[in-house]
């Protein structure tokens, strides 16, 4: 129904609950949940679940420990958990790039992908010194964008760019530049560009994810993009 997450932020929810809950990231208590979760009925209302949970869960019925179910899978929805690390143990945690490295492969161990959780993390680790949003995603994302392709790009529509020119699929070599693109383009106006990327269709729900992370670290969230939301309760009371 409105409001609800999908099952990839649902599970990011869980994730953040749980760092909260202990005081720090541990894998394998993490899997152990995650598990159950997958395993108990009703846990979500979402109608599609991902490759990379059909292949974990393929792996895990053929016995494999939950540590060793993970597959080299290349779509942007690896990403989704890496906001909520870092918002529960703080962008600036000594390891916090080692601890999304460590979650991320979990289920997601395609170089690209863990590459781009890095670089969101750099960037999300940026602006929460005060960096602009702009400069941080030019300097910690080189190899995905650049501000040539931003100058050549100016004159779209975001419909043309994401779904056009870049794939508005889950594959993470355009997905990925797509979000950064948003989140540059609309940088100091979350509501435009969270809306933004849900018109550009595709992939949107994990592209999101990161656009709005992106967006929402620099500037707050109109209230009216929060109230309607079902995990409100949750997020705020941790």
């Amino acid at each position: 129904k409105a409001g609800e997450n999908t099952l990839n932020s649902l599970l990011a929810i869980e994730l953040f609950e749980l760092i909260r809950r202990s005081g720090h990231y541990d894998a394998t208590r993490w899997l152990d949940h995650y598990v159950s979760f997958m395993l108990t009925p009703e846990k979500h209302n979402d109608t599609y679940v991902e490759e990379y949970h059909r292949h974990f869960f393929t792996n895990y019925a053929s016995g494999r420990k939950p540590i060793n179910c993970g597959v080299r899978d290349i779509h942007i929805g690896g990403l989704v958990a890496v906001p909520a690390i870092i918002a529960a143990i703080g962008p600036r945690h000594p390891d916090i790039r080692e601890i999304v490295q460590t979650h991320v492969s979990l289920t997601h161990k395609d170089q690209e992908v863990l590459s781009a959780a890095d670089v969101l993390v750099r960037i999300l680790a940026s602006v929460s010194r005060g960096a602009d949003l702009r400069e941080s995603i030019l300097e910690e994302a080189s190899q995905w964008v650049s501000k040539a392709k931003i100058a050549r790009w100016k004159d779209h529509p975001d419909r043309v760019v994401v779904g056009g020119i870049l794939s508005s699929a889950c594959y993470i070599p355009d997905a990925f530049p797509a979000a950064l693109f948003l989140a540059y383009r609309h940088a100091g106006k979350p509501a435009n560009g969270i809306c933004s990327n849900a018109q550009c269709g595709g992939d949107s729900c994990h592209r999101g994810s990161v656009v709005g992370s992106l967006l929402a670290a620099t500037s707050p969230l109109p209230q009216s993009l929060v109230d309607g939301l079902v995990a409100t309760p949750r997020i705020y009371g941790n």
